[in-house]
């Protein structure tokens, strides 16, 4: 992922994983930038099966959610969607804030 812009063939594969090693009753959350447009997609062009689609509960994350339309923040919110609490899908982001001052002096030179 060395492009610029949200690419949403990579979560797609990362579904299509996912859901080779997950029990085929579990129910899964997706905190993502544009989980509205994914979803929409999903139906539009039939991706997975309906099967699939309906064990998905897409959001958006939380640090996102305002440069939506409000309709958008409306349905994905995660407080707004039953079972994603007071996540803010942002963790992933807060990580890799945190782990920024270990880029220079952990980046090994070529030669």
């Amino acid at each position: 992922m060395i492009s610029a812009g949200k690419k949403q063939h990579y979560m797609l594969a990362l579904i299509q994983q996912l859901t080779q090693h997950i029990p085929d009753d579990m129910r899964v959350g997706l905190l993502y930038d544009i989980g509205c447009q994914l979803e929409h997609s999903w139906r539009k062009f039939k991706f997975f099966a309906n099967s699939i689609l309906s064990r998905f509960h897409f959001t958006i994350l939380v640090f996102h959610a305002y440069g939506h339309q409000w309709p958008c923040q409306v349905v994905y919110h995660p407080p707004k969607r039953q079972g994603f609490g007071l996540s803010d899908g942002e963790g992933c982001e807060q990580l890799w804030s945190a782990l920024k001052p270990l880029i220079g002096p952990l980046h090994k030179k070529r030669h």
